[in-house]
């Protein structure tokens, strides 16, 4: 579409005219087809429409009812989605004394989440480029709320796991949906803030998942809580279905066969394999520790009490949550400048590594500081996603996010059970008076992972003097 300058008067007519006004919700047209949409004023030259669509400019060129509409249901959604990932880590010592788990079984239930998650991802990205993500991600939920519901009525291991699995089959498109729905609606520029907003709904889920949860055992037990998260899954689901808008398709309807060959270019894809270790090593550290192995650190390394551990926890939530917002608005403003987001994404990693490095070195830090820099500065391992979304087509955004997620959970499986085993080695080993040296060993791999690949990332790409 060219440069289109209008006047005033003739500014709804001529959106009326595109294509694009025909994408929004009936309800939010206006009469005959109008909207609301405007971007403003151009000094001395009336008003223009830009380059793109114009439902691909600002998030503020959209009716605030739409992102209302586009925003919360998934943001609840994922809210949840990190409450089940991160609950684990205040309720381990109860399945532990429940059920007699050892570390490494301990690591093993909680990655069954990361293992269901991962599997699930390419089939995900084709069904979201398929279908779309109103409907995919609100059928997902249903099964996120059967798992919760059997993981509360579970009698043994298996139980667990298998309820454990079903809970990330089904919320393994809450990201990735929330994602494709921004890409669909929002400029590519302004997705780094979109995403950053939505990761913020994930850091409140790990803020609920600390200190409420601890202060709900008090009223009931974990059965009770995991039976409370799955009714409120099941609302989440009836929400996205009947709540978020839909939107045509960003092209011609493509056949599997068409699907399968824009997901093995991706695969194939330089810039794909250049971004995705970092990502993957970065992703499966914050991950897998502040999931789950951040709580049994600051009990069993760091001296802290039940009460106490939760309190730190909550802190390094809240660390987590102001991250994603800082570092969403921050990418988004220098995108504006012409600073890509992996140039903002690797500064914030390599702080992250610093983090890491602290707790894993026995330096006089106190712990504290340690960790919220850990849940602050881990959340720049997001912006890749943003990255690769402006790196390939947009009607490839789904199969781009869930490719690089099936690696990010797949590593992120691998490193809650790997720590867990290492753990567990120096303890059977040396005994109990061992685990700050489980932790040191099997933190200090993780970040061994990610150096490597920001070797590889910085790397001078090839042909390039």
């Amino acid at each position: 579409m060219k440069n289109l300058v209008v006047s005033r008067d003739d500014e709804l007519e001529t959106y009326q005219k595109m294509p694009e006004a025909q994408d929004l919700p009936a309800d939010l047209r206006g009469p005959a087809g109008r909207t609301p949409f405007f971007l403003g004023p151009r000094p001395g030259m009336g008003y223009e429409w830009g380059s793109h669509p114009i439902a691909e400019f600002a998030p503020m060129s959209l009716p605030v009812m739409l992102l209302w509409r586009l925003f919360v249901p998934f943001a609840f959604a994922y809210f949840l989605s990190y409450l089940f990932r991160t609950v684990n880590a205040v309720i381990a010592p109860d399945l532990v004394a429940e059920l007699g788990l050892e570390p490494a079984s301990l690591g093993l239930l909680t990655a069954a989440y990361f293992l269901a998650f991962a599997a699930f991802q390419l089939p995900l990205g084709l069904l979201l480029d398929r279908f779309g993500p109103r409907r995919v991600e609100a059928a997902l939920l249903l099964v996120a709320a059967a798992g919760a519901l059997l993981f509360a009525r579970a009698e043994s291991q298996g139980g667990l796991l298998l309820g454990r699995a079903l809970i990330g089959l089904g919320v393994s498109a809450c990201l990735m949906a929330a994602f494709k729905a921004f890409s669909q609606w929002l400029p590519t520029e302004r997705l780094p803030l979109a995403n950053g907003i939505q990761m913020v709904a994930g850091g409140l889920g790990a803020l609920a998942a600390t200190a409420p949860v601890e202060a709900a055992l008090s009223l009931t037990d974990w059965r009770g809580v995991f039976l409370l998260l799955g009714m409120l899954t099941l609302a989440a689901a009836l929400m996205l279905f009947f709540v978020v808008p839909e939107r045509s398709g960003d092209g011609p309807r493509e056949t599997l066969t068409e699907q399968l060959r824009g997901l093995g270019g991706i695969l194939r894809g330089a810039a794909f394999w250049r971004i995705a270790p970092w990502a993957c090593a970065g992703q499966a550290a914050y991950l897998s520790i502040q999931g789950l192995w951040a709580g049994p650190w600051l009990r069993e390394v760091g001296g802290y009490d039940r009460d106490g551990a939760a309190l730190v926890l909550l802190l390094i939530a809240a660390a987590m949550t102001l991250g994603y917002f800082f570092f969403g608005a921050l990418a988004e403003r220098l995108g504006r400048r012409g600073i890509a987001p992996m140039r903002v994404a690797a500064a914030g990693m390599l702080i992250f590594m610093l983090a890491q490095l602290l707790l894993v070195v026995p330096l006089p830090f106190p712990a504290l500081p340690l960790w919220l820099l850990f849940g602050f500065s881990g959340t720049a391992c997001i912006l890749p996603y943003a990255a690769l979304s402006q790196a390939f087509p947009r009607q490839l955004a789904g199969r781009v996010n869930t490719s690089l997620n099936l690696l990010v959970f797949s590593a992120a499986f691998a490193a809650q059970w790997g720590i867990g085993a290492i753990i567990g080695l120096w303890v059977g080993n040396f005994g109990e008076s061992a685990a700050a040296g489980g932790y040191a060993s099997a933190f200090g791999a993780m970040l061994a992972s990610q150096a490597l690949a920001a070797l590889w990332y910085l790397r001078p790409p090839a042909g390039r003097n």
